[in-house]
């Protein structure tokens, strides 16, 4: 047994020194990063959930990148805190570009290994690669999906937009370029003219309109995207970001994925550019069905998701046929839908500090109350910072329940897992201001949960102006200055109150006691939930 252990130590210890990620210390990071022209940089803690998920994916992107001479770093956020703080890092992972100390970029592609690979070699390309009849053939298989163009020399309007557009995707695609006539001929086409070689669908998408960059742009995001995708941790913020509407196509085995993408290619071919298509394994991710307001345990299902609104059409049934799904789709292209909202019920009593929103009145309460200052926090039930929030949220709604505030500000919440609402909300607590006369620019609330901080926000960024921080101590101090008036009216009693004054001492100790344990509660909250994080958002 003493000799198996020992075998697992030195494979282990084997392991961990045969790693292709440089561990990082702050004596030996300006170093690393100014010795390495191009570097990739995660800022980890070891108890981060993400973190660990992301590190074997890390490891293999490594040991990949290793051989186009691209080095991966991490440094332990624990150890090395006043490092991660000098980059300015607020959460884990936090990843960064390093082309040396002075040029720094997050990096914005997924976290798998096959994304990574993909996004640093792009970083390592120039924006556009010159190709030959020797090259290009090569370059076609450099990424599951690249863009050549091929432009005269001397059409120096379209080397410019195509060169411009490749500085600003440089991150999304790779590009080359090259103004062989001959070349193109010999891939069908007329000078200028781009071509999008992929991996998948027809191996190729040409586009020879109008050489503009907008327009250039459009025809890249269509082209790469796959006829009928799927739906996974690598591609939803893809599709996410897209701005297209997403159809989900549910199901539990690959097999019936294959053949439902079969049944609907038709379907997804009408609507390319206008609609994107993928499945999505609901053994994986059939949760996620729920936030489209479908069942979560029958399968298989669809469902359609503007990305931009957040609004949800949920096809009722599972029997997914090219005809019924033809007809649902055409309905939501024509506007013939309502989208689903899931919403709780309207509350009976709604007189409290703190106004409880629901699906179906947020508009009524947030938006059509032009004339008020909406301040909403969108929580869930399970967030420690929510809990933690919740007593010093109830003393901010009082301060505006007065008759004068009550007509210019409201203090609201709702639960963002059981509402359908406008906003895309990426963590909890999420808190906005809807100003009165200007519903259509909320302000994002960024600073510390204090009370103070909270009624400045609304002092600051609200319509009214409104200060209700100074109009509750003006409160407090005239009650103390008629305190006082009452206690100059009768000094012949105060040795007859002493008793009762020292009563009244040991209540108010005993209840400064009393605060002091909700606070420490309070702290254990906040802490036991920055020591043991929890996912804020939907994720797949």
């Amino acid at each position: 047994m003493r000799t198996f252990k020992s075998l697992a130590a030195l494979a282990l210890a084997s392991s961990a020194l045969a790693s292709d990620v440089h561990d990082l210390k702050t004596d030996s990071f300006k170093d690393f990063v100014s010795s390495n022209s191009l570097a990739l940089v995660e800022f980890f803690a070891p108890w981060c959930g993400h973190c660990k998920a992301l590190a074997p994916e890390y490891e293999e992107a490594a040991t990949q990148l290793k051989e186009k001479n691209v080095a991966l770093a991490k440094v332990d956020c624990t150890v090395e805190a006043d490092l991660c703080r000098e980059y300015g890092v607020e959460g884990y992972p936090t990843v960064k570009v390093f082309r040396g100390l002075d040029n720094i970029k997050p990096y914005q592609g997924a976290r798998k290994a096959p994304q990574i690979v993909s996004y640093m070699t792009k970083q390592q390309l120039p924006a556009v690669s010159l190709l030959t009849k020797d090259t290009l053939e090569e370059f076609k298989t450099t990424d599951k999906v690249v863009l050549v163009a091929y432009i005269a020399s001397d059409d120096k309007a379209s080397n410019q937009t195509y060169s411009s557009l490749a500085e600003n995707a440089r991150d999304e695609y790779i590009f080359g370029a090259t103004n062989d006539a001959a070349l193109a001929k010999a891939e069908g086409v007329t000078q200028p003219a781009v071509v999008l070689y992929k991996d998948f669908d027809e191996g190729k998408s040409t586009f020879s309109d109008e050489f503009t960059e907008d327009a250039l742009k459009t025809f890249a995001k269509t082209a790469s995207t796959p006829l009928v995708g799927e739906v996974g941790p690598e591609t939803y913020q893809g599709y996410m970001a897209s701005g297209l509407p997403l159809a989900y196509i549910f199901s539990e085995s690959a097999e019936e994925r294959a053949e439902l993408a079969k049944t609907l290619k038709s379907v997804a071919e009408k609507y390319k550019g206008k609609i994107n298509f993928a499945t999505i394994d609901a053994k994986s991710f059939g949760a996620h069905a729920g936030n489209l307001n479908l069942p979560t345990d029958k399968w298989p299902s669809f469902a359609i998701q503007d990305t931009l609104t957040d609004e949800k059409y949920p096809f009722d049934g599972h029997k997914l046929t090219e005809k019924k799904i033809g007809a649902f789709v055409k309905d939501y292209a024509d506007g013939k839908l309502e989208p689903s909202v899931k919403s709780e019920p309207v509350p009976d009593k709604n007189d409290g500090p703190v106004t409880v929103l629901v699906a179906t009145e947020f508009k009524k309460l947030v938006i059509d109350q032009a004339d008020k200052d909406v301040l909403v926090e969108f929580y869930a039930p399970w967030c420690g910072h929510c809990k933690a929030l919740a007593p010093t949220y109830e003393k901010l709604g009082e301060l505006y329940q007065a008759k004068d505030f009550a007509s210019k500000v409201v203090i609201a919440k709702v639960d963002a897992t059981a509402n359908d609402v406008p906003e895309k909300v990426q963590g909890f607590p999420t808190i906005k201001l809807y100003p009165a006369n200007n519903k259509d620019s909320p302000v994002d609330y960024s600073g510390s949960r204090t009370l103070e901080d909270l009624a400045n926000f609304i002092k600051d960024n609200g319509s009214h102006k409104v200060d209700g921080l100074a109009a509750a101590a003006s409160k407090e101090d005239a009650k103390d200055s008629d305190d006082d008036t009452v206690m100059t009216d009768i000094p012949d009693t105060m040795a007859k109150a002493a008793p009762a004054a020292t009563e009244s001492a040991k209540g108010a100790g005993q209840k400064v006691m009393e605060a002091a344990q909700d606070a420490a509660e309070i702290v254990e909250t906040f802490v036991s939930d920055n020591d043991v994080p929890q996912d804020h958002h939907d994720e797949l």
